[in-house]
């Protein structure tokens, strides 16, 4: 039989999903005493990372074609 493959060509979770999801349990079962912002932050911290990554991407592009 013929194994099917991911459309993305990856396999298991992602490391920032699998943090999420380890604080998350420890939120929930009182190991840890962490605001729900620090237990997402893995989530957040992504985004914003992302979204510095393509400001500076679209700032820098708009510089250089001489449009700032």
């Amino acid at each position: 039989m013929e194994k099917k493959s991911n459309r993305s060509g990856r396999s298991g979770m992602d490391p920032i999903v699998a943090l999420t999801l380890v604080l998350v349990v420890l939120k929930a079962t009182g190991l840890i005493s962490w605001s729900w912002l620090w237990v997402l932050s893995p989530i957040w911290l992504t985004f914003l990372f992302f979204a510095a990554i393509f400001s500076a991407i679209l700032v820098g592009g708009r510089a250089v074609k001489g449009k700032w």
